[in-house]
């Protein structure tokens, strides 16, 4: 009878397997962390990898922590503000994968700013991970043809791996997900369709698991406009930090820090860069300091938050070397000075994993009326030239007259308005005796303007044709703002396109407004330097008010972002003054007037100073 009994309570072979795979599904993830997984099992691609093979935490020593915070049972959430080209992608989001394939099978979620740079994250770096590391190769085998396996979704058993788009609101509305990677987030859309934020939307799978994992990565944006910024701001905030080479303290690898001959680099004799210890001033070498990269560790700001949140910049890449970042940082530098903000933002962004701080587009009004200084005659003795710029409203000219000297230093000479019926003769009759107007310097010798631009908006557009057209010849020129924001350059080439067949110039305003902003941020007297008049020439508050109502701000338009002027102040929309000095600025450049500061054409104290000055306060 026992014999029998014990015959019946032996399982078949068969269902022995399907205990020993229910009750392996049910055993807890190994007691290893997400580097030794990594280090133990992953293969970097020849796509993807500079040196395809093995990967190794110890050659981004800064990866090794948030890769371990993210297998850490006791965080749910893991942010990442990094620098570009630091191993984001890799480190966190397909080591992350490759761990829960292998380890922990669970629905998991890529999220990309756009279906395509999902499909391109499946194509380039998702497959070809799978491929060459072997322990997913075997779990992915045999199902590249398989139809439930997609460039957009791969099965493995025990789940799946979804990439989707930011941009694709059905995407984000579907089938429940245990691990969320969603990289990139400052690219993301404001909306996905008229869903709502796409992350939000992410979020909101994620709630029918407990023990949900959520790894969201980028590097920064505009500042106050960030996501990556408020998701870090909100957690440890941890900073990568080594000890110093000389006294072993441990301090953060910061650009204020970094020593270098500007000069020098700017002219090829020395590529030497250091960086000087905060405790005991001590200046190393950049690899004196990188030796020190395998003892490094997070700092954290709140340790006691849930959230775990690092910070590196590009400083301590091992595969980008200091030169390079400084010679990166000159060349953005002397971009924004002719004007062209976007390699300094960019540099700022993807270097130093820092938001582009866009207070740094609005002026103070305050500020500039501290300027106001006594020429001692009209016209100061650096003035070169003069221009004017006239904007036509409909019962009034509001126009300024500005001196240009070396190196495009400004000064305001008059700034006024003439009222009157424009549909009248003797209105134009006075704007043209202002236009003809001459103005003295010390030594009595007089200036006369050299070009002057006069709006065509408005409700005049044909008696500001034939204005110009009459005064061609004194290089009065019309011109057009152009409404297309950034795209637009700053001066076009005429065209007679209009009924009266005038030479009409098509202006860049947004792009003239950037210009002035950022001259009218030069702080001291010098190449771009905006100086003002004090006394009766029309520089009061109203002037001062007028000429910074605007700022520079980053918009979205169909889930795209775009930069914008709006005004700062909604109930302030006299905003004349920044319209007429940008007609001024569009006179001296369209007239192509020599102002560059050769130390040939610059008085030779004043030149050496001026183009010795470098980039000194950068």
């Amino acid at each position: 009878m026992d014999d029998q009994r014990e015959e019946k309570q032996e399982l078949s072979p068969e269902a022995k397997e399907l205990f020993q795979k229910v009750f392996k599904k049910l055993e807890p993830p190994p007691d290893i962390t997400l580097s030794q997984w990594a280090d133990k099992y992953r293969y970097l691609s020849s796509e993807s990898a500079s040196e395809p093979g093995r990967w190794r935490t110890d050659r981004a020593p800064y990866q090794r922590e948030p890769m371990n915070a993210i297998t850490d049972p006791h965080n749910r959430k893991i942010i990442l503000m990094w620098a570009s080209q630091l191993g984001k992608t890799d480190s966190a989001i397909l080591n992350t994968v490759g761990y829960f394939m292998h380890y922990d099978p669970a629905p998991i979620m890529i999220l990309q700013p756009t279906v395509e740079m999902a499909e391109t994250v499946s194509k380039n770096r998702l497959s070809p991970m799978l491929r060459d590391t072997p322990v997913l190769a075997e779990l992915a085998r045999n199902k590249s043809r398989d139809k439930a396996n997609t460039i957009q979704e791969k099965q493995f058993p025990g789940g799946y791996i979804t990439l989707q788009g930011a941009n694709s609101p059905a995407a984000l509305a579907s089938r429940p997900i245990r691990i969320l990677c969603a990289d990139e987030i400052d690219r993301y859309p404001p909306s996905a369709g008229n869903e709502g934020d796409p992350l939000f939307l992410a979020q909101k799978r994620m709630t029918a698991f407990w023990n949900a994992k959520e790894i969201v990565t980028s590097t920064p944006t505009i500042k106050g406009q960030s996501r990556v910024e408020t998701e870090y701001e909100h957690s440890t905030m941890e900073v990568w930090n080594v000890p110093c080479p000389a006294c072993g303290q441990y301090q953060p690898l910061t650009w204020a820090k970094i020593k270098f001959d500007k000069d020098g680099f700017r002219e090829g004799r020395t590529q030497d860069v250091f960086m000087e210890c905060e405790h005991c001033s001590v200046v190393s070498t950049e690899a004196e300091w990188k030796s020190m990269c395998q003892q490094g560790k997070y700092i954290p700001t709140h340790p006691k938050r849930r959230v775990r949140g690092f910070y590196v910049n590009a400083l301590a890449s091992l595969f980008t070397t200091w030169r390079e970042i400084v010679d990166d940082f000159i060349t953005a530098v002397d971009e924004s000075r002719r004007g062209n903000m976007n390699p300094l933002k960019s540099w700022t962004n993807t270097v130093m994993a820092e938001t582009w701080d866009e207070a740094g587009t609005q002026v103070s009004d305050n500020e500039l009326m501290q300027r106001l200084e006594d020429y001692g005659a009209d016209v100061p003795d650096m003035v070169l030239y003069l221009t004017a710029g006239v904007d036509v409203q409909d019962d009034r000219f509001e126009y300024e007259v500005v001196g240009w000297g070396l190196g495009k230093e400004s000064w305001g000479i008059e700034k006024g308005a003439i009222y009157g019926d424009l549909k009248q003769k003797d209105v134009w009759e006075r704007l043209d005796q202002v236009l003809l107007k001459t103005w003295k310097k010390k030594n009595g010798t007089t200036m006369a303007l050299t070009a002057s631009c006069v709006d065509t908006g408005g409700h005049f557009t044909n008696e500001v044709y034939r204005f110009c057209l009459n005064r061609w010849n004194r290089n009065v020129w019309a011109i057009k703002g152009s409404n297309k924001g950034m795209d637009v350059p700053y001066i076009s080439n005429p065209t007679k396109n209009n009924r009266v067949k005038v030479p009409l110039f098509l202006l860049g305003v947004d792009t003239g407004k950037c210009l002035i902003y950022d001259r009218l941020n030069v702080e001291h007297p010098g190449p771009g330097y905006c100086h003002f008049p004090a006394g009766d020439h029309g520089y009061d508050e109203l002037y001062f008010k007028g000429l910074t109502a605007e700022k520079h701000i980053v918009t979205y338009k169909k889930g795209r972002a775009t930069w914008a002027w709006v005004l700062k102040d909604q109930g302030f929309r006299r905003n004349e003054p920044l319209d007429i000095r940008n007609y001024a600025q569009a006179a001296m450049e369209i007239a192509h007037l020599p102002l560059e500061p050769t130390v040939a054409m610059l008085p030779a104290k004043r030149g050496r100073r001026q183009l010795n000055r470098g980039i000194e306060e950068d």
